[in-house]
Order: structure tokens, then C-alpha cells, then sequence
């Protein structure tokens, strides 16, 4: 057990130490009937005074949080702890969602375009008026990744981070777009809401320059994407350091639409691994994405970072949720090559060029494409009728996930809702097509497998169950 002692602050540090074992027990770190070190072990390891240990003890004892057994052995008391960490409270505190269940209630009752199963919404081509093709527009950005990416910049002066904030940004439209079979013809346009006083010229010019370095890339790969131009806004009472945002368009036919009917009972589910090295990138990719880091940053990284860099965080979430884990950006991530802040920056990877491939070399192989993004692997289960994902043959945790985890004490029920834990898309197809699907893939360097299968639902609604080593996760 380790405590972060401010000796600047106004709290004596008995409260210090008393206000932290009472938060581990509050988010699960600690639970119900778990011991508690023994105050002499406390208090070397800190190097404070063994009475100053003791009175945060008997604080929490008086509030009936903790209680003394025999040879002064404190234990967590059972109506104080918990079984499991309630994260989605963790994450509702820091004013994000793991299943964005409010953005679904609110959409319920708009229109659904004209293929109202697809990964997008899709319309009448209001852009040239051709009743045989369809309009596509979607708007993405590389929410608070870009903050990690200010974090690195303030720290090491290397403004260069920002060519992978602006390649999230672009992924984040684009890999959505491939679920319902666009990859040519895409028209981007990008928006940067910057804090003038604290971003200079010299991101933008990264930001700008990066995302020209990325289009260019995915045209090299068989990707038809275009810049469209953009916005640079310098909004300094909206935003207190930048905001990466992206919106595509594009025309198809309606006949190459990839419209989510065929997701169906029967077919085989094969994952495309978000970690590694594709042919196409030039460093190791930790699988990360951009999604969830809001709640990542916090929990891996040091409460050095929410004294020294305030402008990075609501002011109104409780400081015990802000910063609050055991690592700097520098340090080594375990059971990786990478550090930590490498791992969390590690920039989107896009599916792209994989995905053309696919769809022109394998035509019709595709039933459904599903990009694990806001949702994570709970994402399918809003495409399909009446289906049950069954998922029991997922690839390797990769390193940050199993980090994430172990830092925040977040279940894996929840881990698997908020986070892609190692897959960030899924291809559906017959089993018969699996091999076929999994080769192509492992013909640019990603790592493919069959992770799972899809039946019929046994009680009228998608369900999802996912297997977690020997435990059944049921959502």
C-alpha cells in the first residue's frame, strides 16, 4: 500500500493518509475483510511517525471503516467493503460513460436513414440527388488522447506527439466508415479548438502537417482519402489546452453498402489485433485506440501531473479521481517494451487498407464489419436482431489493458465495455471464409484469429458473453 503525502497541503498528514485508505476501499482497491499492513510496516516504508500512522487508524476505526483485531491486525469492515469496484461510478464521477447509454436513449427516436441496421447512419444522396447512391457523413475526433499528448509536449518540448493526435482523429471517422464498406472517394475536413496561450504555432503546425503526412500515407495503401481543409479556432474560455476533431463524408452506391441485415446466427467472428506492428506503421502500436482515456490517464498516471499541469482536468471532479495512479509518462510499461506514456500515445491504427483489400479481393466475404470502439467489445451488440455474440476465444490482454486494470482495480466486466482488450475490429463471415480473412490480414503484419461466433438469442434480444479465462462474462 502506497500513499501520495503532500507535505504542502493543509491536510495534516494523518488525514492525508486516512482520506486514501478510505478512497480504496470506496472504488474496491480494497475489500471487504481485506488486512490492512501493519502500522510499523506503514510507517517505515513512508518514513513517518508510528503514532501519526496510528491516528489515521483510529480515525478510520471511529468511523467504522476499519476495525482492530487480535495484534492490533486492522481488517476492512464487511459493510464497508465491497465484493467488486464500482467503476461506471469512477467513470460518471470524471463525467464520461462505459456504455454510453444516454447517447443510445437520446438517438432512440431519430431517424435511421436509409439502412437502419448499419454501423453509420446513411442517407439519400442529398449531394447530388442520384437515387441509386447514398450519402455518408460522420463526425469523430481523439477526445482527451490529445491531453496525454500535451502532457508529453509541456514535459519534453517534443511537439511532434501531435502527428498521432491527428492521425486518432482521422481513424476515428475513417475505421467507421469501413463498417459499412466505404474506403474510396472520402472527403475529410478537420477542426482544431485550441487554448492559444498554451498551444503554439508550432503544434498546430504538427497537427496540420500530421494530418497531411496521414492521408497521403492511407492514398499510398489503396485508400482514396482526401483533405477537405478545416477549422483552427482559437477558443481559449472553451478549452484550456486543444481539441482534435474530424468529420468525413462520402457518396457510395447503395448496392456496396455493407447494411448489418446479414449479421446473423451461424457465422464466425474473426478480431484483427489492435496491438503489434502492421506493415504499414513504423514503431510497435500498444493496441490502446482512443477510447476510455479519459478514465486510462487517470488511473495510470502519478498525482504529479495534477499538481504541476491543473489545466488538464475539470477542476470540479474529486481530486481523489484526478491523477491518481503509479506511473509517469516515462517510466517502463510492465510486460511491454514500451513506456507508458508510449503506450497510452501509441496512435490509432487504422484498418484501412486492410479492410480495401478485403472487400476487392474477397468480395461479398464480409457479412458485417464492427469497429470495437465507444462501447468496446459490448459494440456489437447494437447491430444484428436477435442474436447472442459469443466471444470464447479472445486473443492475449495486452499489456496496457492488464496495466489499466491492475491500477484502478476496474472489473473486467467493465474492462471489456470500455476498452477493445486487444481486438478493435471484427470481421463477420462464414466459417468457411475464416482462413481466408485471417491470412489477408496476417499478409500486412496484424495478427487475425477466429475469437468467436454468433447464435441465435435465447431470449429475443442481442446478447453478448464473453469468456474471461474459465468466467463467463454476461452483458
Amino acid at each position: 500500500m502506497l500513499f501520495q503525502i503532500d507535505p504542502q497541503s493543509k491536510l495534516p498528514v494523518h488525514r492525508q493518509i486516512a482520506d486514501q485508505i478510505h478512497f480504496q476501499i470506496n472504488t474496491g482497491k480494497l475489500r471487504a475483510n481485506a488486512k490492512l499492513p501493519s502500522l510499523r510496516t506503514l510507517a517505515e516504508k513512508h518514513g513517518l511517525a508510528l503514532n501519526t500512522v496510528a491516528k489515521a487508524f483510529k480515525s478510520l476505526e471511529k468511523k467504522g471503516v476499519i476495525r482492530a483485531g487480535q495484534r492490533s491486525v486492522y481488517t476492512v469492515t464487511p459493510q464497508h467493503g465491497t465484493s467488486a469496484p464500482p467503476a461506471k461510478a469512477r467513470y460518471a464521477a470524471r463525467g464520461v460513460s462505459a456504455t454510453k447509454s444516454e447517447v443510445h436513449a437520446a438517438i432512440t427516436n431519430i431517424d435511421k436513414g436509409v439502412f437502419p441496421g448499419a454501423f453509420c447512419k446513411i442517407t439519400e444522396d442529398y449531394l447530388t440527388g442520384d437515387p441509386d447512391k447514398c450519402c455518408v457523413i460522420h463526425a469523430d475526433g481523439s477526445g482527451t488522447k490529445s491531453i496525454l499528448a500535451y502532457l508529453h509536449y509541456r514535459e519534453t518540448g517534443d511537439a511532434s506527439v501531435f502527428r498521432g493526435i491527428a492521425q486518432d482523429s482521422i481513424v476515428m471517422n475513417l475505421d467507421d466508415l469501413l463498417c459499412v464498406g466505404i474506403t474510396g472517394r472520402i472527403l475529410i475536413s478537420s477542426t482544431i479548438n485550441r487554448n492559444a496561450k498554451r498551444i503554439p504555432g508550432a503544434v498546430l503546425a504538427e497537427l496540420i502537417n500530421g494530418n497531411e503526412e496521414v492521408l497521403a500515407r492511407l492514398r499510398e495503401m489503396g485508400v482514396d482519402i482526401q483533405s477537405g481543409g478545416g477549422e483552427t479556432a482559437d477558443v481559449g474560455d472553451l478549452t484550456p489546452t486543444v481539441v482534435v476533431d474530424s468529420c468525413a463524408t462520402a457518396v457510395m452506391p447503395k448496392s456496396e453498402i455493407i447494411s448489418g441485415k446479414k449479421i446473423k446466427a451461424g457465422l464466425a467472428i474473426v478480431g484483427l489485433s489492435s496491438s503489434g506492428q502492421s506493415t504499414y506503421e513504423d514503431v510497435e502500436n500498444s493496441g490502446i485506440g482512443s477510447n476510455g482515456l479519459t478514465s486510462a490517464r487517470h488511473d495510470m498516471l502519478s498525482p504529479y501531473y495534477r499538481r504541476k499541469y491543473r489545466e488538464t482536468f475539470d477542476s470540479q471532479i474529486d481530486k481523489e479521481l484526478v491523477y491518481c495512479g503509479p506511473y509517469k509518462l516515462d517510466d517502463p510499461l510492465p510486460g511491454s517494451s514500451l513506456t507508458v506514456g508510449q503506450a497510452l500515445l501509441s496512435p490509432t491504427r487504422s484498418y484501412a487498407p486492410l479492410i480495401t483489400a478485403l472487400l476487392q479481393q474477397l468480395p461479398g466475404v464480409a457479412k458485417g464489419i464492427v469497429h470495437c470502439s465507444g462501447g468496446g467489445q459490448h459494440k456489437c451488440t447494437h447491430f444484428g436482431s436477435s442474436v447472442h455474440y459469443v466471444k470464447d476465444r479472445l486473443m492475449p490482454i495486452p499489456p496496457i489493458f492488464s496495466a489499466i486494470q491492475k491500477a484502478s482495480g476496474t472489473t473486467w466486466k467493465e474492462m471489456y465495455q470500455v476498452y477493445n482488450m486487444g481486438h478493435r475490429m471484427e470481421i463477420y463471415c462464414t466459417q468457411r471464409d475464416v482462413k481466408k480473412v485471417v491470412a489477408l490480414a496476417e499478409s500486412f503484419s496484424i495478427r487475425a484469429a477466429q475469437i468467436g461466433h454468433i447464435e441465435k438469442s435465447a431470449t429475443g434480444k442481442n446478447q453478448l458473453t464473453i469468456m474471461h479465462g474459465r468466467r463467463k462474462l454476461r452483458y
